[in-house]
C-alpha cells in the first residue's frame, strides 16, 4: 500500500490557531468515523486545530466488503501511520495521536528518535488487554524523549488506575484521570459526572497540549 491510498476525514479549523494539524488514529473496534472519533476531531477543530483521521487497512477492508476483520499486525499498522504522517506533511507538520490501539502505535513510533514525532496525544491507551494485567504494553516508554498527553478513565478496564500510577512512566508521559470514566472516558451516571463532560474536558486538554507547541 502506498501514501496515496491512504483517505483522510479532514475536520478543517474555521479560525486556525496553529500551523500543526493533529494526525488522529482510530481504535481497534470502531472505524475513523464512529460517534467517539466525530465528537473528539470535531470539538478539537472548533478549538482552532485541524483534525486528519485516517483508518488502518483492516479496517479500510471492512468498509468496502462489509467483513469484520481482526487488526492487521503491529509492523503493518506502524507502516501505515508512518505513510499517513507523511501523507499530511511529515512529522513536523503534526501532532500524532489515537483513540487505544491507535494510540498505542503513535506512542510506539515516538519511542523511535528517527522519526521526529513531536507529541502523542492518547484517548485511553490500552496499557493491558481486558482481564489480562500481567501483559503489560508499556515496554517502550522508559527511555521515551517524546511528550505525551494521555486521556484516562479511572475505570478503563484496559488501564486502570491504580495499575497506570505503578508503573512508574517517565516525565514526559503526562497521564490526565477522568473519574469514574471508562474506555470511551463514559462515567456511570451515579459518578455525578457526564459523558459530555468528561468528552468536553478531553478536548480542551488535547487543544492546550497541541497549541503549547506553537
Amino acid at each position: 500500500m502506498t501514501s496515496n491510498d491512504i483517505e483522510f476525514i479532514t475536520n478543517q479549523a474555521a479560525e486556525p490557531k496553529t500551523r500543526l494539524q493533529w494526525l488522529f488514529a482510530h481504535g481497534a473496534g470502531a472505524p475513523m468515523d464512529s460517534d467517539f472519533m466525530n465528537l473528539v476531531a470535531e470539538g478539537v477543530a472548533e478549538a482552532g486545530i485541524t483534525v486528519q483521521r485516517f483508518e488502518f487497512p483492516y479496517m479500510q477492508e471492512r468498509r468496502t466488503t462489509g467483513k469484520k476483520r481482526p487488526p492487521n499486525r503491529a509492523p503493518i499498522l506502524l507502516d501505515h501511520f508512518q505513510q499517513a504522517i507523511e501523507q499530511v506533511g511529515g512529522a513536523e507538520a503534526c501532532i500524532i495521536g489515537g483513540k487505544s490501539m491507535g494510540g498505542r502505535m503513535a506512542s510506539v513510533l515516538a519511542a523511535d528518535d528517527s522519526l521526529g514525532i513531536q507529541g502523542v496525544v492518547c484517548l485511553g491507551y490500552p496499557f493491558y488487554p481486558v482481564g489480562k494485567k500481567e501483559k503489560t504494553r508499556i515496554d517502550h516508554f522508559p527511555d521515551m524523549k517524546v511528550a505525551h498527553c494521555i486521556l484516562q478513565g479511572t475505570r478503563d478496564a484496559l488501564g486502570e488506575q491504580e495499575d497506570v500510577l505503578s508503573y512508574q512512566l517517565p516525565d514526559v508521559v503526562g497521564v490526565h484521570w477522568f473519574d469514574d470514566g471508562n474506555h470511551d472516558l463514559k462515567p456511570r451516571k451515579k459518578s455525578g459526572f457526564s459523558h459530555e463532560e468528561h468528552i468536553e474536558k478531553a478536548i480542551q486538554q488535547i487543544a492546550a497540549f497541541i497549541l503549547s507547541y506553537d
